[in-house]
């Protein structure tokens, strides 16, 4: 009988701590405080090179450091939701990435990871639709945006980037509105992979977990209020 009965407890204790850990898995976790780069570095880097804390956000200062200053989470993620809100100034640009391979084989992140793209859209002429697959909301040369969100140059914006490989599916939301959306595996994938710019980049896009990242386009940029869901 006591033997039935620690089996019983066992049984039940693992059960709840599976239950605890998924719930934790499904909560939003922080990865800014405003006041610290606890949850980052610069890519290939075991600090922080080229950016700063302004006003609680991260931003990246043009000429410091080596140039390919991507600031990449510590951490890596494989299925995930990120939210986070980012601005441009004048001719800006950068980018953000999942599943980065931060091998020393590539010397900056675009090498091997895809991009969700962060740019001043007032570079490209938003009156010609072949270069929304440049411009914000984008799947960075691989899926364009059906309508153009993006907040005046300046201002503030809100991405929240579902990338989720169970159910083979990414969805981007800019501005509280959707953008696009697209598989991440399968035939339809290599096909934008091979329609696009990446075609024949051996590194890209061949791993499914890795950190996220920020680009260093050598231009100012600022991201805050970064966290994330593990899904």
């Amino acid at each position: 009988m006591r033997k039935y009965q620690l089996l019983l407890f066992a049984i039940i204790f693992t059960a709840c701590s599976n239950k605890i850990q998924d719930e934790n898995k499904s909560e939003w976790v922080s990865l800014t405080d405003g006041k610290t780069f606890d949850n980052w570095h610069t890519y290939l880097s075991d600090s922080v090179v080229g950016w700063k804390i302004e006003d609680g956000a991260y931003v990246l200062i043009p000429g410091e450091g080596s140039g390919n200053n991507g600031l990449v989470s510590n951490k890596e993620y494989e299925s995930f939701i990120l939210s986070v809100e980012w601005k441009v100034d004048e001719k800006g640009n950068s980018g953000i990435f999942w599943a980065v391979n931060e091998s020393k084989e590539y010397s900056v992140p675009y090498l091997t990871a895809p991009e969700i793209q962060v740019i001043d859209d007032d570079q490209y002429g938003s009156e010609d639709k072949k270069n929304y697959v440049h411009m914000n909301g984008a799947l960075y040369d691989m899926v364009a945006p059906s309508k153009l969100h993006a907040n005046p140059t300046g201002e503030w914006n809100k991405y929240v980037i579902e990338i989720n490989y169970n159910n083979n599916v990414g969805k981007v939301k800019l501005n509280d509105k959707d953008a696009v959306e697209f598989p991440l595996s399968g035939m339809e994938w290599d096909n934008l992979v091979k329609n696009s710019k990446f075609k024949d980049w051996g590194g890209f896009a061949k791993t499914k977990s890795g950190p996220i990242a920020f680009q260093d386009h050598g231009t100012k940029v600022y991201y805050r209020n970064i966290k994330i869901k593990e899904l």
